[in-house]
């Protein structure tokens, strides 16, 4: 009987709604319906109620989960590497989160090789990732953004492009029918994290300028969000000092279930985001993948999704300025800002539109997902490129292709 390759990662927890917890989850139940890995998850960034090891049902000993606080630190992960032997370790999100992981690299890439799944918003050039890269044996990236950025920081690297998927058999389009509520007006929708980068309060005091001109009665905005993040501002409070408590701006703060997501997408006529820097953006990506067509920021790896170059299957808005911010950890990286007029003239514009003429975009959309984002080609694509590191590669007593460092006499 083959050994099963065992599988380390490190992320986002598997069963979390962010982008990265959601393609974590991907992967990982990729690899699995192969019968040829096992995967111990290493489950961060979220508040977590119970610490317990967690197993599926359908998966038992083959997929364990170890919620943990952050994204773990060198204590622990020295014990979990010792204990469960992985012959592969696989992390993603920003790099900003790894650097203890990168600090103790040598240590952990004697025996077991390191593979990055990279995310990254924006340029210039993050030379400072540089000594970060250099610290993997396989780096794959998100978006084309992404993957130029890895190509000229450090071209030695091996990296790979390989972006997210959308799960197509859950988001598509459906008879849905509108609400009550909604059957007289053009519905956006918004989902989102409510952070800074991601302009909710923004979005709102926009999208009043919008009703403003067209009537309160026309559109509503719904955001699935939670309005009251320490990350972002306060909605409510917004809302009501806009005087938009009247269905103008709705939000949907409950968790959905995926088919809830999907059927949200498909009650919608849009689906927006106008995030300053985004390393992909998946709820557009669902949202074309249920026909809906999208309002995007030109930024990251939003602009793939909304034109392949040719197609359009939304709008995208130019940036009309850079802000460069940074940290201790991110020295600079820019925000794309679009302006307010370019943004009210692509919702007038979206609005202005006949049925026909959106779900004509609509289908394209479906489209250009099934052709570049598809869900099995993201998992066939994972299973090849861990098959083959772990063959190039090894691990422990058979690791391959990885010298330490060596004192040599001058």
């Amino acid at each position: 009987m083959t050994k099963k390759i065992k599988i380390m990662t490190i992320s986002d927890s598997p069963f979390a709604p962010s982008g990265v917890g959601t393609q974590t989850k991907y992967m990982i139940e990729s690899l699995l319906k192969t019968g040829k890995f096992t995967v111990h998850s290493i489950a961060g960034a979220i508040k977590h109620q119970d610490y317990r090891l967690i197993k599926t049902e359908e998966y038992g000993e083959d997929w364990v989960t170890q919620p943990i606080d952050g994204y773990g630190n060198p204590d622990i992960l020295r014990s979990m590497v010792m204990n469960y032997k992985p012959d592969i370790l696989w992390f993603m999100t920003d790099p900003r989160f790894y650097e203890w992981l990168w600090n103790i690299d040598v240590e952990i890439r004697k025996n077991v090789p390191m593979v990055y799944y990279h995310v990254w918003d924006n340029y210039p050039f993050p030379k400072f990732n540089r000594k970060w890269y250099l610290s993997n044996d396989l780096i794959l990236t998100i978006s084309k953004v992404t993957d130029d950025i890895v190509k000229n920081v450090a071209p030695e690297v091996e990296s790979i492009y390989l972006p997210h998927a959308v799960e197509s058999n859950i988001f598509k389009k459906n008879d849905v029918p509108k609400d009550k509520q909604f059957e007289d007006k053009f519905v956006f929708f918004w989902n989102n994290r409510n952070a800074r980068r991601k302009q909710s309060g923004t979005l709102i005091f926009w999208f009043k300028k919008f009703l403003d001109k067209i009537g309160h009665d026309k559109a509503t905005l719904i955001m699935h969000t939670e309005p009251q993040d320490p990350h972002g501002q306060d909605l409510v409070a917004i809302m009501e000092g806009l005087d938009l408590t009247d269905g103008q701006v709705l939000l949907s703060t409950e968790k959905l279930s995926s088919l809830q997501l999907a059927n949200l997408y498909n009650m919608a006529d849009c689906t927006i985001n106008i995030s300053d820097a985004e390393g992909f953006g998946l709820a557009t990506l669902e949202s074309l993948s249920c026909g809906t067509p999208i309002i995007v920021t030109m930024t990251g790896g939003l602009q793939e999704q909304v034109t392949d170059g040719e197609n359009w299957f939304g709008i995208g808005i130019e940036p009309k300025s850079k802000a460069v911010i940074g940290s201790q950890q991110v020295p600079w990286i820019y925000e794309d800002r679009i302006a307010k007029e370019d943004f009210l003239n692509a919702l007038e514009t979206m609005y202005s539109k006949s049925k026909e003429e959106l779900e004509e975009l609509g289908q394209k959309g479906i489209e250009h997902v099934q052709k570049n984002y598809s869900f099995e080609k993201y998992g066939s694509s994972w299973v090849d490129v861990l098959e083959n590191l772990h063959e190039r590669c090894g691990s422990w007593e058979n690791r391959k292709d990885f010298k330490t460092w060596e004192l040599i006499e001058l």
